[in-house]
């Protein structure tokens, strides 16, 4: 596994949102900073397992899915997330800075998670069951397309 990646995901992620202009338009898609920062936040409780889904990948694309997700290939502009609807999702906290506080809460939490149960694996619907390396590497791989959406690209080794 990249320690780059968990130090970036430990200790840069959350200056490089705070840093963002919350009125920054995106480059593509049609989330605004705020609702992107509410994704990311679902991205997460889905990796520390606090929201359980279903797999929604057949089974024999599973490998080749896996195999792109532990790629360095990005993800491209305005990938279509299979289960989530076609407009962004209602705003729950009040302000970004709020929005962030709630992310930085289950970044800790997903640590403790792995931490406390080394074995653990959470379930992922398009890339299948993944543990703690597995879920690094994705969650990386998609908060870097987040911040690239967003015109931010931090300086990260793969």
């Amino acid at each position: 596994m990249s320690l780059e990646k968990e130090n970036f995901l430990r200790t840069r992620f959350i200056v490089c949102l705070q840093q963002l202009d919350p009125n920054t338009h995106p480059l593509w898609g049609k989330m605004n900073v705020h609702q992107m920062i509410e994704h990311l936040t679902d991205v997460l409780m889905v990796a520390n397992g606090k929201i359980k889904m279903d797999i929604v990948t057949p089974a024999e694309k599973l490998p080749q899915y896996k195999a792109f997700m532990m790629s360095d290939k990005p993800f491209k502009e305005n990938t279509k997330s299979p289960v989530l609807p076609e407009e962004p999702l209602p705003l729950r906290k009040q302000t970004v800075q709020a929005a962030i506080g709630k992310l930085q809460e289950e970044l800790i939490y997903f640590f403790d998670a792995f931490e406390s149960n080394p074995q653990f694996k959470t379930t992922h619907p398009v890339f299948g069951d993944l543990d703690f390396t597995e879920n690094i590497q994705l969650l990386h791989k998609h908060i870097l397309h987040h911040l690239k959406q967003f015109g931010v690209t931090p300086l990260v080794a793969g």
